[in-house]
C-alpha cells in the first residue's frame, strides 16, 4: 500500500468519515481492513522516506487515528525496528477497530509506555497518531503538552491523516498542532490541509486512497477543488499567425495616486506581459512620465478629474483593473465612483476594495482580490475570523459582493458561488509589496483574452503563484514583484 498523486477534489472531514464507510460496504471490506491499509500506507511511506530509520516513536491517542498508529507500530516491530509507543490518555478505553489494533500490537509483543517529558534520545523518527479529523475544540492540556514535546525535538514527524491539533476542515490551529515533516491522508483529501495555517504544519502532503478512493469520489460530492496545472493549455490556445492586437483585448488600469505610481506600473506591466493586446493606465498626471519612460508600451494618461475623460476610457476598454495605488483620498474616491457602474469585466483590488467596503454593492461582472485584511474590512470582522475559516469567509464575500472572489494568502481560494478552487502553488517570498498589483494585472489580461471570470481568476492565481515558485529557485528572501514578469511570460507561452 503506497501513496499516490493528490486528487483534485477536496472534502470536509465529516464527508470522508461517513463516505469511507459506504465505500467499504460497497467493496465488502471491513472497516478494520481499511485501518490496516492506512497503517501499511504510513509505514511504507516511512520506509521509503527514511530507509535508515531503526528506532521509531509512535504517539497514539483515542479513536481511529490512534488505531492507525497502533498498526504502524506493529508493522515497524515486525520489520525488526525498535518501537516505543506512547498513548495519550487511557489505552484501555479504546473501542471498536482501535481496540482491535491495540490488541494486535500487544499480541505482537509490543508495550504501551507512559508518555515521557522528552522524546527518547535514540529515536530516529516520530509518528503522530494523537488526534484525528474529528477534533473541533481546543486541544486538551495533556495532549497539548505531548504536541509541544514532539515539536521541541529535531526529529522528522509523519502525521497520520492530519497533524494533531489542526482543524481538518479549515486549516486552523486549535490551540497547538504538530509541525509535521509529512502528512499521509486517506481516501479523500481534507480541505483544511491545503490553505491558511495548515502550510505551517502539514509538511509534504501525501495521499493514500486505500483502494476505495475511486468509489468514494463517485459516491460523494464536494464544492472544493484544487486548481489544476493544465489551465494554460486548456484556456490559452496557440494564436493564429494573422492575429492582431485588437483581438487580444484592451485593458485600462486605473490607480496610482501621488506617491503610489509603482503599484499601477506593476499592474499594467503584468497585464502586458500576460498577453493583453493593448494596455493603458489612467493615473495622477505626475506619474505619467515615469511610467512611460520605464515601459513605453503602456499608454499612460494623467487624469485631471474630468468626467468625460473617464467615459472615453471606459468606452475604449474591454476590461478595467481598478485599485492599485488608488488611495482613499479625494482623487482616488472620484476615480472609483466614476467606475462604480462599469458594466464590462472588472477587477477590483487594493484601495478599490477599501472603497468598496465603504459602499458595498453586488456585481456579477467583477473579480475582487482581497488579502485577509481587506477581506475583514469587506465583511466587517477581524483578520483572525477570516483566517479561522477561509472557506467560509470566501463564500461569504462572494454572497455579499457577487462575481468571483479571490481570497489571497497561503493556499489562495477562488470562489464563484458554486465551487471553490484552491491554489497549492506559491511561497513565502511572495509576502512583499506589489505582489497583489501584479496579480490584478495578470487577471485583467486574461479577461481581455476572452476568458470567463472564473477561468481568469483560477488561471491568474496559478500563473502568479507558480511564477513565484520558479523565481524562488534563486531564493525566497528578497524576491520582488517585478521579478515575476519573465516567468509569467514563460508560463503563458508553455505548451
Amino acid at each position: 500500500m503506497s501513496t499516490s498523486p493528490l486528487p483534485h477534489v477536496l472534502y470536509r472531514a465529516d464527508i470522508v468519515r461517513k463516505g469511507e464507510q459506504l465505500a467499504a460496504q460497497t467493496h465488502d471490506i471491513a472497516m478494520y481492513t481499511l485501518m490496516e491499509r492506512a497503517g501499511q500506507a504510513v509505514f511504507t511511506h516511512l520506509c521509503q522516506s527514511y530507509p535508515q530509520a531503526t528506532q521509531v516513536l509512535v504517539c497514539c491517542g483515542g479513536g481511529n487515528n490512534g488505531g492507525d498508529g497502533y498498526v504502524v507500530a506493529r508493522l515497524a516491530k515486525e520489520a525488526g525496528m525498535a518501537v516505543t509507543l506512547w498513548h495519550s490518555g487511557d489505552a484501555t478505553k479504546l473501542c471498536g477497530d482501535a481496540a482491535l489494533a491495540r490488541d494486535a500490537w500487544l499480541a505482537a509483543g509490543g508495550k504501551i509506555a507512559a508518555v515521557g517529558s522528552s522524546v527518547p534520545t535514540d529515536a530516529d523518527i516520530i509518528v503522530d497518531a494523537i488526534l484525528g479529523t474529528g477534533l473541533t475544540g481546543t486541544v486538551r492540556p495533556a495532549q497539548q503538552a505531548l504536541i509541544e514535546t514532539i515539536n521541541a525535538s529535531t526529529l522528522p514527524v509523519i502525521a497520520i491523516d492530519v497533524p494533531s491539533g489542526l482543524c481538518a476542515d479549515s486549516g486552523a490551529q486549535l490551540g497547538a498542532a504538530i509541525v509535521a515533516t509529512s502528512t499521509v491522508t486517506f481516501i479523500g483529501v481534507k480541505q483544511g490541509l491545503v490553505t491558511g495555517q495548515a502550510h505551517n504544519y502539514v509538511g509534504e502532503l501525501c495521499f493514500a486512497g486505500l483502494e476505495v478512493d475511486a468509489t468514494f469520489q463517485q459516491q460523494q460530492s464536494t464544492w472544493v477543488q484544487l486548481i489544476p496545472n493544465d489551465l494554460v493549455t486548456r484556456y490559452l490556445g496557440t494564436r493564429q499567425r494573422t492575429a492582431h492586437k485588437g483581438e487580444h483585448g484592451r485593458v485600462t488600469c486605473f490607480g496610482g495616486d501621488l506617491g503610489m505610481a509603482g503599484a499601477i506600473r506593476l499592474a499594467s506591466e503584468a497585464c502586458a506581459r500576460t498577453g493583453a493586446g493593448l494596455t493603458a493606465v489612467v493615473t495622477q498626471p505626475d506619474n505619467v512620465l515615469s511610467i512611460v519612460a520605464a515601459r513605453p508600451e503602456i499608454m499612460a494618461k494623467g487624469w485631471f478629474e474630468k468626467a468625460h475623460e473617464i467615459q472615453q476610457q471606459r468606452d475604449w476598454s474591454d476590461v478595467v483593473v481598478l485599485g492599485p495605488g488608488l488611495g482613499t483620498q479625494d482623487w482616488g474616491k472620484a476615480l472609483y465612483f466614476h467606475l462604480a457602474d462599469y458594466e464590462k469585466k472588472l477587477v477590483v483590488d487594493a484601495d478599490g476594495l477599501n472603497l468598496l467596503a465603504l459602499s458595498p454593492d453586488y456585481k456579477n461582472n467583477r473579480i475582487i482580490t482581497p488579502h485577509p485584511g481587506e477581506a475583514a474590512r469587506l465583511l466587517g470582522c477581524t483578520v483572525a475570523e477570516i483566517e479561522a475559516d477561509r472557506y467560509a469567509a470566501v463564500r461569504q464575500l462572494q454572497q455579499k459582493y457577487g462575481g468571483v472572489v479571490v481570497l489571497k494568502g497561503a493556499g489562495t481560494l477562488v470562489d464563484d458561488g458554486q465551487y471553490c478552487y484552491v491554489c497549492r502553488a506559491g511561497n513565502p517570498g511572495m509576502a512583499t509589496g506589489g505582489m497583489g498589483d501584479v496579480l490584478s494585472g495578470v487577471i485583467g489580461a486574461l479577461l481581455a483574452q476572452k476568458l470567463s471570470l472564473i477561468e481568469a481568476a483560477q488561471l491568474g492565481v496559478w500563473l502568479h503563484s507558480y511564477a513565484a515558485d520558479l523565481c524562488a529557485q534563486e531564493g525566497e528572501r528578497g524576491m520582488l514583484a517585478s521579478d515575476l514578469f519573465p516567468y509569467i511570460r514563460q508560463l503563458v507561452n508553455a505548451r
